[in-house]
């Protein structure tokens, strides 16, 4: 019985490659030592634990580079040493820079956001939960079985339910708490009967394997196998708020500290579309024909519904800088679904699926930049309303024309030259997979597109009404804005460096 039992017992221990989990190790590791330091800091001294903080984040992002040398892996199993549960690979090294570089810059955002809340918000459990998200998103793209990507996932999810409706007292702050853990949890439930049918037809929860198995189903599972497919698509759609799951974003983007919505906009989106190609083409490339079209038709609902959303934003509603934002990151949702339904089309998939990445790295840094300009107004004007950045010329010139800058990016005009590239990026790898139809879709939405980014910053140049409002800029919001359009700038400088970086290696 002993003999019997010592094989099975050494078979469950596992290698840990300590470098190769360090960036989202390092990251959850200051998240803890921030919630107990917390307990011990003086309230004259909680700032201090916003530059650990930042710190703890920016070292999680220098520990990327010495995993450049090549791919590593760890917690695999010891009969198979090429099934693993942890991959770092180049496509996992760029989307945790991604993450780690949005995490940090919304971090540098949110410094600022807890000084002037004048200890309205909870600096201690802010920063744990902000860390402890991260380190969950950080963690999700390196995951190569379900359990870990799902568990990623939640990581990732939980503490940002949690900084949505951080204001205490704040009813509009709750309920866009309330809107967005009821939408995820339903994303999770759908996800986790998904990844269960999966996993009773196919008998294991390595994706590699789950791409081998899955194409030689026993019939009576057929049905099952292919359920559980479209139920994690479900589940995963909800999480990139593709149409017709997207209905939370605008009330949880103004509900939230502008610095978490900011947060969910990038590093959010990073999560949710990471899983996605996990799970399509690395776990289920047989299943294309179920997931290419499915994928394709959310990818044009997506983007018309978001940008006609922001589109119908009324100038002088309150909050509608932010809702705009909201709307927009919906249509640009859209259009980081166009090279995923191109990949099951495509004889090359990774060059498909390196351009919704180089597209995610090109709206990371333009989008926080724009959020950065938007909390910088909201300073001294908190409705931030549209017509609240007329004549931002006049009062603060450079922060004006690194808005107009990141406008033209997103909307992908000279001199956005980095927006222009990856819009062209992504309308190539419809066209070579043969989605014509999706690439008309795609142009009549950046044509709407254009008339609410050029509507926005015409206003920032027009005369201003009264007296222009001066805006102080604090350092660590300085930063983060001279960040985003130093990197803004140097990609539209040299566009082709995106491409390059982006070299998933997926396959």
């Amino acid at each position: 019985m002993a003999a019997v039992a010592q094989p099975l017992a050494a078979n469950l221990v596992q290698s840990v490659d300590w470098l190769a989990i360090a960036p989202p190790t390092i990251a959850a590791v200051v998240g803890l030592v921030v919630l107990v330091a917390d307990l011990f800091v003086g309230d004259a001294k909680k700032a201090l634990l916003g530059w650990l903080s930042v710190a703890g984040l920016a070292a999680s992002a220098l520990l990327l580079l010495p995993l450049l040398d090549g791919d590593r892996s760890t917690f695999c199993l010891t009969g198979d040493a090429d099934v693993c549960s942890y991959t770092a690979d180049r496509f996992t090294l760029v989307i945790q820079f991604l993450v780690l570089g949005g995490a940090l810059l919304s971090a540098l955002l949110s410094v600022t956001t807890l000084k002037d809340a004048d200890k309205g918000l909870p600096e201690g459990e802010y920063w744990f939960l902000l860390l402890s998200s991260a380190a969950g998103a950080a963690l999700l793209p390196a995951s190569r079985d379900l359990a870990t990507l799902i568990v990623a996932l939640e990581v990732a999810s939980l503490p940002a339910f949690a900084l949505v409706g951080i204001r205490h007292g704040d009813k509009k702050s709750s309920e866009a708490a309330l809107k967005f853990f009821l939408s995820s949890v339903t994303a999770t439930a759908v996800s986790l009967m998904g990844i269960s049918f999966v996993y009773a037809s196919t008998g294991t929860l390595y994706l590699t394997q789950i791409a081998d198995r899955i194409q030689d189903v026993d019939g009576q599972l057929h049905t099952l196998a292919q359920t559980g497919v479209v139920l994690t698509l479900i589940g995963f759609a909800f999480k990139t708020a593709a149409v017709p799951f997207h209905f939370w974003v605008p009330d949880t983007y103004v509900g939230a500290p502008l610095p978490i919505a900011a947060y969910l906009s990038v590093v959010g989106k990073a999560v949710g579309f990471s899983g996605l190609i996990l799970i399509t083409v690395v776990a289920l490339p047989s299943y294309a024909d179920v997931w290419g079209p499915a994928l394709a038709v959310l990818a044009a609902l997506t983007m018309t519904v978001g940008n006609v959303g922001a589109l119908r934003q009324q100038a002088t509603r309150a909050y509608s800088a932010v809702r705009l934002l909201a709307w927009s990151s919906v249509g640009q949702a859209g259009y980081l679904l166009v090279p995923i339904a191109a990949a099951a089309y495509s004889d090359d998939a990774e060059r498909s699926i390196g351009s919704t990445v180089a597209y995610a790295l090109m709206y990371a840094a333009v989008n926080l930049g724009a959020f950065a300009v938007v909390a910088l107004v909201g300073r001294t004007r908190p409705a931030n309303r549209l017509t609240d950045y007329r004549g931002l010329y006049a009062s603060n010139p450079l922060a004006a024309l690194l808005l107009a800058f990141f406008l033209l990016c997103l909307a992908g005009l000279p001199p956005g030259i980095i927006g222009l590239f990856a819009k062209v990026t992504v309308f190539s790898a419809a066209v070579d997979a043969g989605l014509g139809w999706l690439a008309v879709v795609m142009a009549v939405n950046v044509v709407i597109a254009l008339f609410y980014y050029l509507q926005w910053t015409t206003l920032l140049f027009r005369a201003p009404e009264g007296e222009p409002a001066g805006h102080r800029v604090p350092a660590p919001l300085t930063v983060a804005i001279a960040l985003t359009g130093v990197i803004g700038i140097a990609l539209s400088g040299a566009p082709q460096l995106v491409l390059r970086f982006t070299d998933t290696g997926l396959f």
